[in-house]
């Protein structure tokens, strides 16, 4: 079958589906395989459950309603990429090593005002995920916000191919997945790739934090139409903050005008998140009262960047991820809010994952900031925390149930705490007994 065949078929059953244990009625299944799984052999169950059709790869699988196919990722992905080219849809790429769902929800938000737009859900920011979140967009879309992460070099690139966005944004350049890129220059080889992408593309255009030296340097070697936000000096759309007690408030200034921004969002560091949402939306459109609007309305909800008031606590929530740079961010950050009702500030840290050789080094100078700060008590999970805090008074633990059932024992009262780390280290565990 060849794409334009099947692109029929998904035209009238315009959903996909590939986990065969939630089949939605009427989709396509794509019989995706794993380390540990090989989706061929669910193509009948899949059916069964109420598929249209499966996409396999197995010359085994023989039904009516199976359409063989040589390699079932690539034709997902090929499919997805057929769509796109049918789409009348402006298409933004987002990428970075920190702040891209963020940056992505905002953007969504401020989009939404006068677009009808869809966004990237969940996770779905990789080699399967970009193509299923292209093939949900329905063809009177007018923007789509399209989330790319990857950890080896080349992901980038192959995703930019698949969504062909026509305007993009690099949050930042930090040190995360090391282990995939092999070094700091290997994630910026990486990242970069959506640079050259929309260099490359006719009409392609780069939005970029101008207070970020390295992207202003990386930048500088596109020719590409590149839009600039942050930097009183140099652009039209800048911001300060005015107060993080424990959400950010921050005036943001745009050709003469200004506003004062009072949002749901922890963390200073959410400015540059704003700023990239505020200028993407205007840049097509939106008018500047309306994208701050959308800022200050909006409220997260997927544990980044998220308070949560307890009985006896109150936990800033930020443990979907977790790199170097995130780390510092969140701690340095954390130890200049006010505590308001709270007594007490109290830190739990699960171990960055991905760091591969530079692990050590790395949970050694997070340990060592810790040690800089006044905060109440220190909690930090995971072995390679434990191997670096041998020498300070922190507790440590080397999973979160352990953590869990220490504070079930020694419980946690009147305190403010930041929860951050890896998704691995599953640290929501803690906020059911903080």
């Amino acid at each position: 079958m060849n794409i334009n065949d099947l692109y029929l078929i998904y035209q009238q059953y315009p959903l996909i589906s590939t986990d065969s244990r939630n089949i939605i009625p009427k989709s396509i299944f794509f019989a995706l395989k794993g380390e540990s799984f090989d989706g061929n052999k669910y193509a009948f169950e899949a059916l069964d459950k109420g598929a249209a059709y499966a996409v396999v790869d197995d010359v085994k699988v023989n039904h009516p309603k199976c359409f063989l196919v040589e390699n079932v990722l690539n034709t997902l992905q090929e499919l997805a990429n057929y769509h796109r080219k049918h789409l009348n849809t402006k298409v933004i790429g987002i990428t970075g090593t920190n702040g891209k769902t963020t940056t992505k929800e905002l953007t969504l938000a401020t989009l939404s005002k006068k677009f009808k737009t869809i966004a990237t859900k969940g996770n779905l920011n990789n080699h399967i995920g970009v193509p299923l979140t292209l093939l949900s967009v329905p063809v009177d879309t007018e923007m789509a916000i399209i989330e790319m992460g990857a950890n080896h070099i080349g992901e980038i690139a192959q995703l930019c191919s698949i969504a062909e966005p026509d305007l993009g944004i690099i949050n930042n350049i930090g040190k995360a997945h090391l282990e995939g890129f092999g070094s700091f220059e290997g994630v910026v080889t990486a990242k970069t790739e959506m640079y050259r992408y929309l260099n490359n593309k006719e009409n392609g255009i780069i939005f970029y934090n101008a207070n970020n030296p390295l992207l202003v340097s990386e930048v500088a070697k596109v020719s590409c139409q590149k839009i600039g936000f942050g930097d009183a000096a140099k652009t039209e759309i800048y911001g300060e903050i005015v107060e993080v007690n424990p959400t950010l408030v921050c005036k943001i200034y745009c050709k003469g005008s200004e506003r004062i921004v009072k949002t749901h969002l922890t963390g200073s560091y959410n400015l540059e998140n704003i700023l990239a949402a505020i200028t993407i939306a205007m840049y097509v459109g939106v008018a500047f009262a309306d994208a701050c609007e959308a800022i200050a309305e909006y409220v997260p909800q997927n544990n980044r960047s998220q308070i949560v008031e307890k009985s006896f606590n109150t936990v800033l929530c930020d443990y979907y991820n977790a790199n170097p740079v995130s780390v510092e961010a969140a701690i340095r950050n954390f130890a200049i809010l006010k505590t308001g009702k709270r007594e007490k500030k109290i830190v739990i840290l699960g171990e960055m994952k991905e760091l591969g050789k530079y692990s050590l080094e790395e949970h050694t100078k997070i340990v060592n900031l810790l040690s800089e700060m006044k905060f109440s008590e220190v909690y930090l999970v995971g072995n390679s925390f434990i191997e670096t805090a041998k020498q300070v008074n922190f507790k440590t633990f080397e999973n979160t149930n352990a953590l869990v059932d220490y504070i079930c024992q020694n419980p946690i009262k009147d305190a403010m705490v930041l929860v951050k780390g890896s998704r691995a280290m599953k640290l929501e565990l803690t906020v059911d007994v903080l």
